[in-house]
């Protein structure tokens, strides 16, 4: 895994016409973003995908950031693919396996706090589409992503709070259907804080 800090070195290569480094930002990126244009777009997420990467490309000399702006921004651009195609079509995204599927895949003994580390699976990308839509994005720029809430908000078109409100009700809903698909406990108050996934660091300002 490459770190942050050398990635912004990988983007500045990118941008001066390295191919390699180009493929090495896609390869870095593609597998998050897409599981964020599947719960935009359902069954089109790979088609849209495709086109946001073709304009990412053409257009990657015109932007100005390091590493975390470029998730950002690419993130920005699929977002606005995403919403062309759903515009166009005027439907709601098609997601192939049911989200009761996903919910039972659940072992009884596993608790609430799994959400956390099931939101960064591609086997929770339907469970996190059946949230309203301001809560699921928010979900999945931060924690998916990894965006802070500035950058997310910056996508979304709202103020950090508001992001960091809706991805903590998205997360916290979430918990509660997996807790109910596994009759386990009832949630702490404070399940957020002290989690030692890989995910807590998107997650440091959410409440």
């Amino acid at each position: 895994m490459v770190a942050p800090e050398d990635l912004d070195a990988v983007v500045r290569a990118a941008q001066s016409g390295d191919e390699d480094a180009f493929r090495l930002l896609y390869r870095t990126q593609q597998p998050a973003l897409l599981r964020y244009l599947r719960v935009l777009v359902g069954e089109d997420a790979e088609d849209i995908a495709s086109e946001a990467w073709l304009q990412i490309s053409r257009d990657l000399g015109t932007f100005a950031g390091d590493w975390a702006g470029f998730r950002g921004w690419t993130a920005t651009v699929a977002r606005h693919r995403a919403m062309d195609s759903l515009r166009a079509t005027r439907r709601r995204p098609q997601i192939s396996a049911s989200v009761e599927h996903f919910l039972d895949l659940i072992a009884p003994e596993e608790t609430a706090d799994r959400a956390l580390e099931l939101v960064a699976t591609d086997a929770a990308v339907a469970l996190i589409a059946s949230l309203p839509r301001d809560q699921a994005e928010a979900v999945m720029l931060r924690v998916v992503l990894g965006l802070d809430a500035q950058a997310a908000g910056k996508i979304l078109g709202k103020r950090a709070g508001a992001v960091r409100t809706a991805a903590y009700r998205g997360l916290r809903q979430l918990a509660r259907r997996l807790e109910t698909a596994g009759s386990g406990p009832p949630l702490p108050t404070n399940v957020w804080t002290g989690v030692t996934t890989s995910t807590t660091p998107a997650l440091k300002e959410v409440r």
